[in-house]
Order: structure tokens, then C-alpha cells, then sequence
């Protein structure tokens, strides 16, 4: 069984019938772009106009159309961004020069566009990132004295604000510690306080304190309380009567009685005090009778 075998005229044949399907497709391919950025190109132009007017929101509709037809347009990107940066939407504007400038080819854009967004950050108080992309200008175009301003300026506004960082850090960890020892001194003293509530000026125990320091005078004072406040006129004129009798007699009362020692009392000092409290209590007992008997009376009438 043979086989067919192809020539090289065949071969040649489908090999430009090949090349001729890619050139097509290519060129269809191109035609579509240059179509696309056509029109990007026209939704440009009516972005410019409307700006002209003062049309923020028709320049903007006409700028996302020239995006979404050709998102590779650097200039679509950048120009909005412009647009929101001078409509004080400084997070706007970021977002769009971020997008250009990834999709920039040459230098001058990168310049411009890093130049833009370093004055975006500014206004968004971001001045690490300032530097940064004022940085990136730089290496672009060195030769830009207002980018290396700006530098500077970002440099400073940067370094004040770590200061000012180090500085709230430093006052709030000193107002930690203050209050940590307000607290430390406030709980020192109500632990004091509770040991000087157990214990005298001596040092002693309170109750114990208290003890000893009782007046020595209460004694003195019970004693004078017992003395008799309702004697009788008769016995104290008896007494009276056996005073005198005794000053007659000085030696016959040395003899028949003993001095009573110092702080103590005479033998007829107890007798008169004997007889004063017996009436005391016999008036004290009346008088509790009476009172009983006008109190059932009063309940009887009551009850009646």
C-alpha cells in the first residue's frame, strides 16, 4: 500500500496560506485598535470642551469613556486625575495618577505624573508618601527645581510630624505613670489608714486604749452618787445631836471608837446612810403603787 506523499510545492502552498490568515487577522486586529483609540481620542476632545464650560461632571463621564475604550491612554488617566486633584478630591486624583502612571512609557510623563501625585499626597497630610513620589519625579527628571522644593517641604512636614508623634507618645506614657502613681500613693494611704484604725497614738490596741484611759474620777463619782439625797430631818438632827456630843468627849471618843482611815467611813456614816437609802426606797415604792393603781384605773374607765 503506498502512501501520498506531499511536495514541496505543497508545502510551500499551505505555509502561505498560513502567513496570508495571520497578516488578515493582524491587520483586522490593528484596525480594531486603531478604532478603539479613535475614539478615546473623540471622548478627549468632548472631555476638553466640557471643562471649558466648567462641565465637571460631563468631563468626567467623557473621560471614563476614553478610559474604557483605550485603558492604556496615559493621558485620559493623568488628565483626570488632574480633574479630581483641582475639585479638592485629592483621593481621587491619587487613585487616577497611580493608574497612569503604571501604564506610562517615557520619562517626561513619569515626571509629571510623580510630580502630581506627591502634591496629591500633600493635600491628604500622607508626607511619607510625598517623598516618596517626589522621589520617583526626581529620577525621572532631575533637572525640576519645583519637584526638589516640594522634596524639601514634604522632608520637613514629615519630620515635624514624627516629632510631634514622639512627643504625644512621651506625654501619655508620663501621664500613665502619674496616674499609676496616684493610684500606688492612694492605696498606700488607705492601707495605713486601715492599721491606724486598730491601733492608739501609743500603739497599742484601740479597745485596750480606750480601757486605760478610762477617768480614774468614775469611782469617785459612784461613790458621791451613794451619799443619801432625802434623809430624814429627825435622824439627821439625831446625828447632829451625837456630833456634839462626841466633840464633849474628845478622849472618851478615842477611846470607845476607831479613827476611821483615810477614804473610809465613820461607823455612824453607815448607819445614817443605811436609814437614807431605806427611805429612799420606801418613797420609790410608793410611788410605783400609786402609779399602778391610777393605771388600772385609767384602763378600767377605758374598757368601760
Amino acid at each position: 500500500m503506498r502512501t501520498a506523499k506531499m511536495t514541496f510545492a505543497q508545502h510551500s502552498f499551505f505555509l502561505i496560506l498560513i502567513l496570508l490568515f495571520s497578516r488578515v487577522g493582524i491587520a483586522q486586529q490593528n484596525d480594531e485598535t486603531e478604532k478603539l483609540i479613535k475614539e478615546a481620542n473623540a471622548y478627549m476632545n468632548q472631555a476638553e470642551e466640557a471643562l471649558s464650560e466648567n462641565d465637571f461632571a460631563g468631563a468626567e463621564a467623557a473621560y471614563r469613556k476614553a478610559i474604557a475604550k483605550d485603558p492604556s491612554n496615559t493621558t485620559a488617566k493623568y488628565n483626570m486625575g488632574n480633574l479630581y486633584y483641582n475639585r479638592e478630591k485629592s483621593g481621587e486624583s491619587q487613585s487616577r495618577f497611580v493608574e497612569a502612571n503604571k501604564v506610562s512609557e517615557n520619562k517626561e510623563d513619569r515626571h509629571k505624573i510623580n510630580h502630581n501625585l506627591g502634591n496629591s499626597f500633600m493635600k491628604q497630610k500622607k508626607y511619607k508618601e510625598a517623598v516618596e513620589a517626589y522621589k520617583n519625579a526626581l529620577r525621572n527628571d532631575p533637572t525640576d527645581d519645583e519637584t526638589r522644593y516640594n522634596l524639601a517641604l514634604a522632608k520637613k512636614k514629615l519630620e515635624e510630624e514624627q516629632q510631634q508623634n514622639k512627643d504625644n507618645n512621651d506625654n501619655q506614657d508620663n501621664q500613665d505613670n502619674k496616674d499609676q502613681n496616684e493610684d500606688q500613693k492612694d492605696q498606700d494611704q488607705d492601707n495605713q489608714g486601715d492599721k491606724g484604725e486598730d491601733k492608739d497614738q501609743d500603739g497599742k490596741p484601740k479597745d485596750e486604749g480606750d480601757n486605760e484611759k478610762q477617768d480614774p474620777k468614775d469611782g469617785e463619782g459612784d461613790q458621791e452618787n451613794e451619799k443619801p439625797q432625802d434623809q430624814d430631818p429627825n435622824e439627821q438632827n439625831k446625828g447632829d445631836q451625837d456630833q456634839k456630843d462626841q466633840k464633849g468627849k474628845p478622849d472618851q471618843q478615842k477611846q470607845q471608837q476607831p479613827q476611821p482611815a483615810q477614804g473610809q467611813l465613820s461607823p455612824q456614816q453607815i448607819k445614817n446612810l443605811l436609814e437614807a437609802m431605806n427611805n429612799q426606797e420606801e418613797k420609790t415604792q410608793d410611788k410605783m403603787n400609786a402609779e399602778k393603781a391610777k393605771a388600772v384605773k385609767t384602763r378600767s374607765d377605758k374598757d368601760w
